[in-house]
């Protein structure tokens, strides 16, 4: 693993992509949570002090001892919108370690649309691990690394979830699509409501080249921070959806597929620069196939192998 990466300029996709990141238009039937983790958050795991709410609400501290990790989940569940986090990665040697910020529903058939970032030794960066879970299923692991130091500041990482297609972006820039594709049987995440979810836990058996770099403790404990979150979404609550079929937010939802050449320029230039693995390529892990979305996203190449 590299401990520096080339120096790629990223202004060419994020300016690109400013345009697509804004298409959630304003609606009165689509609920707005802003920033403040004691309103929109409970604590989960760690109430003894790993999980900290500070600065009024505004910023939150994960921590991961050799006891235990601490966790989040919202309050409110949602079906389709566009959430915000803004997180500061754990510095320095943060092998084994594994931050996350995700959504996902309830049951052993959930759906699940994952960020997850994968610790590693001082000097080395970070690889950002996504994956989408459908009816219970996942397998579909995408892997990068980033263009800048994610312990260094707070960076933006947004899931933008629709009717249509799932994005993940870093500071406006598209790493990743999922398509809806169920008119070909592929599962799609589209009606199951989930919830955000943030934590910090120890992986140290598989995160960190496979399990070969295990957690050093004494540089316990590792922290992770949290700010800005912004959901601009439909909450789901009582069975009922707080935005209509008919209603301008559904429809902003579905807008953002005018803006396809953006979202397949930027995943081009980051699968080039920055993708170290695809699972739609990989023999061993699909020994009858690859899976039917690969042929459509495009996506048998890159087959770079795991880290």
């Amino acid at each position: 693993m590299p401990a520096s990466l080339p120096n790629q300029s990223a202004s060419f996709p994020i300016m690109l992509l400013s345009t697509l990141m804004l298409v959630l238009v304003s609606s009165s039937s689509m609920a707005t949570s802003e920033g403040s983790f004691d309103r929109e958050f409970e604590i989960t795991w760690g109430q003894d002090g790993r999980a900290r709410i500070l600065n009024k609400g505004n910023l939150l501290n994960l921590s991961l001892d050799q006891a235990s990790g601490s966790s989040i989940q919202s309050k409110n569940e949602y079906l389709f919108g566009r959430f915000d986090m803004q997180l500061k990665l754990v510095p320095e040697n943060s092998a084994g370690t594994v931050t996350s910020f995700y959504l996902s529903s309830q049951g052993s058939a959930h759906d699940e649309i994952d960020f997850e970032f994968l610790g590693n030794l001082s000097g080395d960066p970070y690889v950002v691990h996504t994956n989408v879970f459908t009816r219970g299923g996942g397998g579909r692991e995408q892997q990068f690394y980033l263009w800048f130091d994610p312990t260094a500041d707070f960076h933006t990482y947004s899931i933008i979830w629709t009717p249509n297609r799932i994005i993940l972006s870093v500071d406006g820039t598209t790493i990743r699509e999922f398509k809806n594709l169920e008119s070909i049987g592929v599962p799609y995440a589209s009606k199951k409501p989930m919830r955000v979810y943030a934590s910090i836990w120890n992986a140290e058996y598989w995160a960190t080249r496979g399990g070969l770099v295990r957690t050093d403790w004494a540089q316990a404990p590792f922290t992770a921070s949290y700010r800005k979150f912004n959901a601009r979404a439909c909450i789901w609550a009582s069975g009922k959806s707080s935005c209509s079929p008919t209603s301008t937010s559904t429809s902003s939802l579905s807008r953002i597929d005018v803006r396809d050449y953006i979202v397949e320029e930027s995943i081009k230039w980051v699968q080039k620069h920055y993708m170290i693995y695809n699972y739609c390529p990989d023999a061993k892990k699909y020994p009858r196939g690859i899976p039917a979305e690969c042929f459509v996203f495009g996506s048998t190449k890159h087959n770079l192998g795991s880290i």
